[in-house]
C-alpha cells in the first residue's frame, strides 16, 4: 500500500490527475487500485478565513504558466469577468513570475471590472500565521503576495464588510433579501 499526500485536494490542482493518467497510460499499472480521498481546497479554507467571497457562481484560475499557456490563463480571466463570477486565484506569484497578479489585474481592469471591486487574499491557509487581507481591485495591483496565498476576487455583488472582530471579510450576496 503506498500513499500519496498532497495539500489541499488531491483532484484541484493536485495530483491526482497524474496518477490516474500514468495508471491508464502504462499497462503493467492497470491493476493498480487508486482511491482518492477528498481534501479541503485553498478556495473553501480560504473563503472561509475571508468571509463569504465565492458565495455565488464561481471559477478557480491558476495563474501559473508551467502547465498552461499564459494566452489561455488570460483569456480565462477575461471570461470569468465577462461572466460576473467570484474567482479563486492560485498561484498567484512566484520567483520567476513576480508580476502575474498585477499582470492579471490589469487584465480584469481592462476587460471591465470596476477598480472597486472587492477583492481579499489569504496567505498560509491552514497553517501557522494565517493572514487575511481585504482591499479593493484597484489596490489589488500593488500588493505582494507569494506561492502560499490565495487570491479572490469578488463578483460585482462582493462587498467589504466587518467582522465581529472589527476585521475586514467579504461577502458576495446571492439575493437573498433580509
Amino acid at each position: 500500500i503506498v500513499s500519496l499526500v498532497c495539500s489541499g485536494d488531491a483532484g484541484v490542482y493536485g495530483m491526482v490527475s497524474p496518477m490516474f493518467q500514468l495508471k491508464n497510460e502504462n499497462k503493467e499499472y492497470s491493476d493498480v487500485e487508486l482511491k482518492v480521498i477528498p481534501g479541503v481546497t485553498a478556495a473553501t479554507s480560504g473563503s472561509a478565513v475571508l468571509g463569504a467571497p465565492l458565495n455565488d457562481d464561481l471559477c478557480a484560475i491558476s495563474l501559473s504558466d508551467l502547465l498552461t499557456p499564459w494566452e489561455i490563463i488570460e483569456k480565462r480571466l477575461r471570461c470569468a469577468i465577462e461572466g460576473d463570477f467570484a474567482i479563486a486565484i492560485y498561484n498567484p506569484s512566484s520567483h520567476k513570475r513576480p508580476d502575474y497578479l498585477k499582470k492579471a489585474c490589469r487584465i480584469m481592469l481592462d476587460s471591465g471590472a470596476d477598480k472597486n471591486r472587492a477583492c481579499g487574499f489569504v496567505e498560509n491557509i491552514g497553517r501557522e500565521n494565517t493572514k487575511a487581507t481585504a482591499c479593493t481591485l484597484g489596490e489589488l495591483v500593488d500588493k505582494e503576495v507569494n506561492m502560499f496565498t490565495t487570491v479572490f476576487i469578488g463578483n460585482s455583488k462582493t462587498e467589504i464588510a466587518f467582522s465581529n472582530n472589527n476585521e475586514p471579510i467579504l461577502i458576495t450576496k446571492r439575493g437573498y433579501q433580509t
